[in-house]
């Protein structure tokens, strides 16, 4: 029996998952103007009451974000740069390069050569000016950000010093953050911290108005906070002591997990793993200021990799793949109790995939959250068959797939004997592999949340896919143009709208369970 719903889980509910890096833009990658703005009209025209993305951090090498340079700061590239036209902060020469960039895919590699030096010239022409059109003053900004937007500034504009070698390599006198470190740095660091500042500046300030915007349109944003950090980050370098570093700031044995159904190999993920002991005797204060945070962006967080908190995967620094590791025990309870005083009001979802026994979900249960559930894992995924619908607790979340999995379509057009023949005849697809027949199905389970990714929607093949796990090339690039979402919007809203009327997925009422009497009643013959 699985416990009981979260309050803020009380109603029945759709969401659609895509990445802000996804989105329509002019600018070669999605970002939070306008096409941000069309496709929360979208989700609320059709009744969709979330929008879940994935973390919002500032990416560099693989372009993963999952791998981010800071676990507080915004990812600079998703800044709406023609609002900076409008300010008289870039012209329509500067964007010209940008504006060429491709729609339907990220050159992460051309973006970068064109981004950076046109953000750095709206900085400069910023320069000491109280704020930015109808933002909150800058100083109020600093203020709001202070544990952790300096340092962050400091890390990125010494990194630049540094020909992007990670904090490992910097000269001894840098490799240590202090408070006093700021006023040591050269004037040209400075300078690149200041723009550093800037652009968090301009981020925050997009985002809350687009937060606002959804929140007005009924529309909450689902974000998502990875479990660990990336070695290369402003988080291990201010905080070392929360991590399992030698001295020299090296990792003693890094993350990942074993061999699954994504790879043979399990996967090396390589961020440094925590001093739970440390941290605990903290009040896992680290993890408490990273959590709010969070909060200030998102309305409900999705914690990845749930099971980390009960046991992780520990690998050795020096291993080349996943398969020399062992199951350590993680912080379990006792840290989600400290969550739950500190922040009562927390919405959040386990990311509980994969192969996990019965500590993981005694776990999640005694911590309250609700976990995930994916209809791509239901058949060949594992001898217990969690993820077939008939097995669905109330408090899950249900989702046809992620951004680690195939677009429906793709995997139903790729799914061989005996599990090709399963999956058709559960779903009662019979000669069809479009994914909306198996969107139907998750809008019909029992579980309080649905979510469909946005490919699904559109029923792209294969070639959509966001993310391939395992593998470091050509993922999060795809993206959805204008013209796509007006032609959802055209052929699918009335539809996509009937399915959650029709499965009482409107987030109109609270769901309780327990029989009442109806408020009308049929007319005697």
């Amino acid at each position: 029996m699985d416990s009981p719903s979260p309050s803020w889980l009380d109603r029945r509910s759709a969401g659609v998952l895509a990445h802000v890096s996804s989105l329509p833009g002019g600018y070669g990658i999605g970002n939070l103007g306008p096409g941000a703005r069309a496709f929360v009209d979208y989700l609320s025209s059709a009744g969709v009451r979330y929008w879940q993305i994935c973390p919002t951090g500032p990416t560099g090498y693989g372009d993963s974000p999952y791998q981010s340079f800071s676990s507080s700061a915004g990812n600079p590239y998703f800044i709406d740069l023609g609002e900076l036209e409008r300010e008289g902060l870039l012209e329509a020469a500067d964007l010209a390069e940008l504006r060429r960039l491709p729609v339907r895919r990220v050159n992460y590699g051309a973006l970068y050569d064109a981004f950076w030096p046109v953000l750095a010239r709206a900085a400069d022409r910023f320069g000491e000016r109280e704020r930015l059109g109808k933002f909150p003053p800058l100083k109020q900004f600093r203020r709001r950000h202070a544990t952790w937007l300096e340092p962050f500034a400091h890390f990125m504009a010494l990194k630049a010093r540094f020909h992007g070698d990670p904090w490992t390599l910097w000269p001894r006198e840098y490799r240590t953050w202090t408070p006093e470190l700021g006023a040591k740095l050269p004037p040209d660091v400075q300078r690149e911290a200041a723009r550093q500042i800037f652009y968090q500046y301009v981020f925050f300030g997009q985002w809350e108005r687009l937060r606002d915007y959804a929140r007005e349109k009924g529309v909450g944003i689902i974000g998502d906070v990875p479990i660990f950090v990336a070695l290369d980050s402003a988080d291990t370098w201010q905080h070392r002591a929360a991590f399992r570093l030698d001295r020299q700031g090296n990792p003693l044995v890094v993350a990942g997990v074993p061999p699954d159904y994504f790879s043979a190999y399990g996967q090396l993920w390589g961020n440094p793993l925590y001093d739970w002991g440390y941290l605990a005797k903290t009040g896992y204060a680290w993890w408490i200021e990273r959590l709010r945070s969070a909060f200030e962006l998102y309305d409900v967080i999705r914690l990845d990799h749930f099971r980390g908190f009960d046991t992780y995967w520990e690998i050795p620094a020096d291993a080349t793949d996943a398969r020399s590791g062992r199951w350590r025990k993680g912080p379990g309870l006792p840290f989600f109790e400290t969550v739950q005083r500190a922040l009562p009001h927390a919405k959040i979802i386990a990311e509980d995939l994969g192969y996990v026994g019965p500590e993981v979900v005694a776990l999640r249960r005694a911590a309250g959250l609700p976990g995930m559930r994916v209809l791509q894992f239901a058949y060949g995924h594992d001898e217990n068959n969690v993820n077939l619908p008939h097995h669905f607790p109330l408090a899950s979340i249900t989702y046809t797939g992620t951004h680690d999995n195939n677009t429906t379509r793709g995997w139903l057009e790729s799914l061989k004997e005996p599990y090709r023949s399963q999956v058709f005849e559960y779903y009662q697809l019979k000669n069809t592999s479009s994914a909306w027949p198996v969107i139907r199905a998750a809008f019909a389970t029992t579980s309080r949340l649905a979510v469909v990714p946005v490919q699904d929607l559109l029923d792209l093949g294969g070639d959509a896919v966001l993310n391939r796990p395992g593998t470091t090339i050509g993922n999060w690039q795809w993206r959805f143009t204008t013209e796509q979402l007006a032609r959802l919007a055209k052929q699918k809203t009335s539809e996509l709208r009937r399915l959650i009327e029709l499965y009482d997925r409107t987030g109109d009422r609270e769901i309780a369970d327990y029989s009442k009497p109806p408020t009308t009643h049929p007319r005697r013959a």
